[in-house]
């Protein structure tokens, strides 16, 4: 029998009492029609470029929470977006939305102390929610509030039913650093049944040269390789900020997430 992996200490302090949700209604997306019966919608085709650039510019800031029971229940797509402090999480969220301040960058790595969710779509009828996940890594915090935050990121991607994808953000000349590794262990059940898709973004791929982003991207590739199943959806895609390369294709796959 084979021993849960536990998440890796996260920076930011949060209440001791974090447990499970308790529900808030949140509007869901429905197939329904005016007389309350079902709707055959045709096939959808994956979304362009400019749709899903487009799509993810609406990110508009929804609420923040420092428990899981302040998160509001919803039927929505929810894509959490992970990462060790310092691997640029913030600032490619901001890029993806095409946005300066969406997500707030601190000066100090592991100061963001909440989870931050973003609604997506139509402003009366938004189709998904980002939720910014606080970054991992940084030891400048008090042991005991690691442990508490680790309690709620540990609930939140085991146990939140809305959660449809990770987004894990990797520094591309680093690699898969242990932290990283226990991460991927911890979400594995639930990647490998298909239940959540895994997209891994190699952020500031503008640091490397040629030769070394193709072996970055060998390597984050074959990492992965254990966690695949017939079931699972894995994706990996270098992303540079600063060049705006790999912004379309992380675009897309959400988009197309959200879509379902």
């Amino acid at each position: 029998m084979t021993t849960k992996p536990h998440l890796p200490e996260p920076t930011e302090p949060v209440s001791a009492d974090a447990s499970r949700e308790t529900p808030k209604p949140l509007p869901a997306a429905t197939d329904a029609g005016d007389s309350g019966g079902p709707v055959v919608s045709a096939p959808r085709t994956a979304p362009t470029a400019v749709q899903a650039l487009g799509w993810a510019h609406t990110a508009r800031f929804l609420t923040t929470a420092s428990r899981l029971d302040q998160l509001p229940s919803t039927e929505l797509c929810e894509i959490a977006f992970v990462g060790r402090s310092n691997a640029g999480k913030s600032t490619a969220i901001n890029t993806l939305a095409q946005q300066k301040r969406l997500a707030f960058a601190s000066k100090t790595p592991g100061r963001t102390q909440h989870i931050n969710l973003f609604a997506l779509g139509p402003k009366d009828e938004p189709n998904a929610l980002w939720a910014d996940l606080p970054g991992y890594g940084y030891a400048a915090v008090e042991r005991g509030a690691k442990l508490r935050w680790q309690k709620v990121m540990a609930d939140y991607l085991e146990w939140r039913r809305s959660l449809a994808g990770v987004v894990l953000m990797v520094d591309s000349r680093l690699g898969f650093t242990p932290l990283d590794q226990r991460l991927l262990d911890f979400i594995a059940p639930r990647v490998g049944c298909g239940q959540v898709k895994l997209m891994v973004v190699l952020t500031k791929a503008d640091k490397l040269n040629r030769k070394e982003a193709q072996a970055a991207l060998a390597a984050a590739t074959d990492a992965l390789g254990p966690y695949a199943t017939e079931e699972s959806d894995i994706a990996c895609v270098p992303f540079s900020a600063l060049k705006k390369s790999g912004v379309a294709d992380l675009a897309q796959s959400l988009h197309q997430w959200a879509l379902g």
